[in-house]
C-alpha cells in the first residue's frame, strides 16, 4: 500500500491528512454554489450577497498569507486546529443567529470569521506536504493536495448539498457542515501520526516577520511575480463569482438550483481529473503554453458559452452541463503556475515567490465576489460574462511575459561565481 502511494506521488505517512482535507473541504464548501440564490430568495440582493462573500474573501486572503508563517512558528497541527475553531465559531453564529433572522449586519462578521477556517486548515497541511515530500515527487504530492482540496470543496460539497437540501432543507444542510469539518479535523490532526519538526530560527517571531516582509519586497525586485499573482487571481475569480449570479440566471432558462448544483459538481469533476492530466502534459508542451492557451483562452471561450448556450438551448441540462464540463477542464490549464512561479526567481527568492502565489490563491476568493459587487448592478449577467471573458484573455497575454531568468539570459549568483 505504502509503495503504491509513494509511486503515485503521495507521501504515505500523510494519507490520513489528505483524506481529512477532503472531508473538511466538503463541509466547508457545501454552501458555496447555492448560498447566493438562497439569500436572494429570502430578501437579500445580489449586490448584498456579493459584499458578504467579498468580506469572506478578505479573511481567506489573510488566512492564506498567514498560514505558512504560523506553521513554522507553532507547527501545522495547532494552526489547523485554530482554523477549525474559527470556522466553527463563525459558522455557528452565521447559521444559528444571522441567517434565521436575516440579520445582514451579523452575517458579514460571522461569515468573515468563518473565512479564516479553510486557509489555516488546508494551506497549513499544504506546507506540511511540502516539507515531508521528496523534492523529485513534490509536484505530484502538491497535485494530490489540489485534487482532494477541489474534490471536497466543489465536487462532494455540491453533490451532497443537492441531496440534503431536497430531503431536509437548507438550514439543516448548513448545520451538518460542522460534522464534516470535525471529522476531517480528527483524521488530519489526530489519526494522521506524521511528525513535523519546527525549525529553530533563533530570533523566533522576529525572524518570521522578516520572512513575511521578504514576501512583500519581492514584488519590487521581481515584478514578474506580481504579474503571476494577478494571473493566479484571475484563474479562480470566476469560480467565486459565478455562484453569485449564474444559478439565478440559469433558473430563468429552465434549470433549477438543485440541478445547477449537479452541473457545478460536474464542472469540478472535470477540473480535478484534468488537474492531473494537464499537470503532466505541461511538462511536454510547456508551462506557459498550457496556462495561456488551455487555461486563459479556453476558459474565456467557455465562459461566453455558459451565457449563450443556455439562451440557445433553454432547459437542456445535458448541453449546459457539457459546456460547464469543458470550462472546468480548461480551468485545470492553470495548474502549472505552481511550477512556473518559483522558476521565475533564483533559489533565494523561491519562498517569497510562493508566498505571493498563495496570496493570489486567497485573493481570488475576494476578487470574484468583489467584481460582482462592483459591476453586476450596472452591467448585468451578460456584462459580467464579457468582463470575465476579458480577464481570461488578459491572463493569457500576461502569461507570455513570465520569463525565467534563463530565458532572460540572467545568471544566478552561483553561476556567476
Amino acid at each position: 500500500m505504502n509503495k503504491k502511494l509513494a509511486k503515485m506521488g503521495m507521501p504515505p505517512s500523510l494519507l490520513w491528512g489528505y483524506i481529512g482535507v477532503l472531508i473538511f473541504m466538503m463541509g466547508d464548501g457545501l454552501e458555496l454554489a447555492w448560498i447566493s440564490p438562497y439569500l436572494n430568495d429570502h430578501g437579500l440582493s445580489i449586490h448584498q450577497t456579493a459584499i458578504l462573500t467579498t468580506f469572506y474573501g478578505v479573511t481567506i486572503a489573510i488566512g492564506s498569507w498567514l498560514s505558512g508563517v504560523l506553521v513554522e512558528i507553532i507547527g501545522p497541527r495547532k494552526v489547523m486546529l485554530l482554523g477549525t475553531i474559527l470556522y466553527i465559531i463563525g459558522h455557528m453564529i452565521f447559521v444559528g443567529f444571522a441567517v434565521p433572522s436575516m440579520n445582514y449586519a451579523l452575517m458579514i462578521p460571522s461569515y468573515a470569521i468563518r473565512g479564516f477556517g479553510y486557509p489555516l486548515f488546508a494551506y497549513s497541511f499544504l506546507v506540511w506536504v511540502a516539507y515531508r515530500s521528496p523534492q523529485k515527487r513534490l509536484g505530484a504530492a502538491v497535485g494530490w493536495f489540489w485534487f482532494v482540496f477541489t474534490g471536497g470543496l466543489s465536487v462532494l460539497g455540491s453533490f451532497y448539498s443537492s441531496m440534503t437540501i431536497q430531503l431536509f432543507g437548507h438550514l439543516f444542510t448548513l448545520w451538518t457542515a460542522i460534522i464534516w469539518v470535525l471529522i476531517g479535523t480528527f483524521l488530519a490532526v489526530v489519526v494522521n501520526r506524521d511528525k513535523f519538526e519546527i525549525e529553530n530560527k533563533g530570533n523566533g517571531f522576529k525572524a518570521h516577520l522578516k520572512d513575511l516582509g521578504a514576501g512583500i519586497t519581492i514584488l519590487k525586485r521581481e515584478p514578474r511575480v506580481a504579474v503571476a499573482c494577478i494571473v493566479r487571481i484571475i484563474n479562480q475569480a470566476a469560480q467565486y463569482a459565478f455562484p453569485l449570479f449564474l444559478p439565478i440566471y440559469l433558473s430563468t432558462k429552465g434549470i433549477a438550483t438543485t440541478t445547477w448544483l449537479n452541473i457545478w459538481g460536474t464542472i469540478f469533476i472535470a477540473n480535478i481529473i484534468f488537474n492531473l492530466i494537464f499537470g503532466a502534459l505541461s511538462d511536454k508542451i510547456g508551462w506557459k503554453n498550457t496556462i495561456s492557451y488551455i487555461g486563459g483562452i479556453g476558459c474565456a471561450l467557455f465562459t461566453l458559452g455558459l451565457y449563450f448556450i443556455p439562451e440557445l438551448f433553454t432547459g437542456n441540462v445535458f448541453v449546459v452541463g457539457t459546456v460547464g464540463f469543458l470550462w472546468g477542464m480548461c480551468l485545470a490549464g492553470f495548474v502549472p503556475i505552481s511550477a512556473l512561479v518559483p522558476s521565475l526567481v533564483h533559489d533565494g527568492d523561491k519562498g517569497p515567490a510562493m508566498a505571493i502565489l498563495n496570496l493570489g490563491a486567497g485573493l481570488c476568493v475576494f476578487a470574484g465576489p468583489g467584481l460582482v459587487a462592483l459591476f453586476y448592478d450596472s452591467i448585468g449577467v451578460k456584462g459580467m460574462m464579457y468582463l470575465i471573458f476579458g480577464l481570461y484573455v488578459a491572463s493569457a497575454i500576461m502569461t507570455r511575459f513570465l520569463k525565467t531568468p534563463e530565458e532572460r539570459g540572467i545568471l544566478s549568483h552561483k553561476e556567476v561565481t
